[in-house]
């Protein structure tokens, strides 16, 4: 597993077998960061059930101004530290070993804002649509936080057009995986190349 692009593009990331621990494939995450390019540098970006943490890794080596990753399991926790000091990205990343929920609430109570927020959760359990439903009407988001839900393709019905005030704006499907883009803002129709 590799860095796709930005300043460390190429670059090898530790990996760790884990039956829980699920990284997202290269060509979805190209896809992903595609879809999103513009909105990537200068950004606070939030990983959630981040895993190896390719992803919020990912976002920094593209401009983002910082990245928080949050993981319930200590063995993803200690793997995002080492890849994060390996690629000397450990200043504009925090990691937290929380349950997603409690993050958020701990989030809030501290007044954290993000513009780009990454749920990537283990497949088969209805987090994407719970974890949705929760950050509709969280204080971390952002007027125009973009929301990023990548989920197996069979999960697809479990999640609504929208949640509060967040809009699907972009879906796009890569095999068996399924990247959901909302957005937070009254104008949520707004495309984005």
């Amino acid at each position: 597993m590799r860095v796709i692009g930005g300043e460390k593009g190429g670059a090898k990331l530790l990996e760790l077998e884990h039956e829980q621990i699920r990284p997202m494939r290269a060509e979805v995450r190209a896809g992903l960061f595609n879809m999103i390019q513009d909105f990537v540098p200068g950004s606070r970006f939030l990983d959630l059930f981040a895993g190896t943490g390719s992803v919020g890794i990912e976002a920094l080596s593209r401009g983002a101004k910082e990245a928080t990753f949050v993981d319930n399991l200590p063995e993803a926790v200690q793997l995002i530290k080492m890849n994060l000091a390996k690629l000397g990205l450990t200043s504009r990343a925090k990691v937290y070993q929380l349950d997603v929920f409690e993050a958020i609430a701990r989030f809030e109570r501290r007044g954290r804002k993000f513009d780009l927020l990454f749920i990537g959760p283990p497949y088969g359990q209805g987090l994407g649509a719970r974890t949705l439903e929760r950050l509709a009407s969280s204080t971390i988001l952002d007027e125009d936080s973009l929301v990023i839900v990548e989920l197996f393709k069979k999960e697809r019905p479990e999640l609504k057009e929208s949640y509060g005030r967040l809009a699907l704006i972009r879906e796009r499907r890569y095999g068996d995986n399924l990247i959901l883009i909302y957005r937070s803002t009254a104008e949520a129709s707004l495309p984005i190349q």
